[in-house]
């Protein structure tokens, strides 16, 4: 059987060409930028399964590590979502000793969240695998295009 010669010098050779299905929502904002969001995602949860973590535990200690002391019911409404679901997060960063929860003195029942060492520097080098992952993910854009993006999508969820 002789191999395929490509059509498009981008094509590998033996690379089967799957027609693609579901163009018919392409001129939808939402759909691209969610098709967009689930390869970027996917590519993220990927890189920190490495690390154990989830890319809400990832985010919540960023937040955490620029917000020290920060309130649960804070937290759960940077990460947009409800405080119960915020627990089991919470409870799994402790675990593994990553953050801490230390109880306010003027008000006994609330909590501070705070990193610990091994959080911190934990965070430094997932911060960098997921700005590899960023990049890796949208391989298919340059510097300007990703610029351009980012811009566009800030102005977006900013601005709405």
């Amino acid at each position: 059987m002789a191999k395929r010669q490509p059509s498009n010098l981008a094509e590998p050779l033996d690379t089967p060409t799957e027609p693609v299905l579901d163009t018919s929502l392409d001129d939808l904002i939402g759909y691209a930028m969610r098709r967009a969001q689930l390869k970027v995602f996917q590519h993220l949860v990927n890189k920190l399964a490495v690390h154990d973590l989830r890319p809400a535990q990832f985010s919540a200690m960023a937040i955490i590590d620029q917000n020290p002391g920060l309130m649960q019911a804070d937290l759960a409404r940077a990460l947009a979502i409800e405080p119960p679901q915020l627990v089991p997060l919470l409870n799994k960063l402790e675990a593994r000793a990553l953050a801490v929860r230390v109880r306010c003195k003027p008000d006994k029942r609330s909590y501070g969240i705070f990193l610990s060492k091994t959080g911190e520097q934990l965070l430094k080098d997932l911060k960098q695998v997921a700005a590899e992952s960023d990049i890796e993910s949208t391989s298919a854009l340059d510097d300007a295009e990703r610029e351009t993006l980012l811009h566009l999508l800030r102005k977006v969820y900013r601005e709405s």
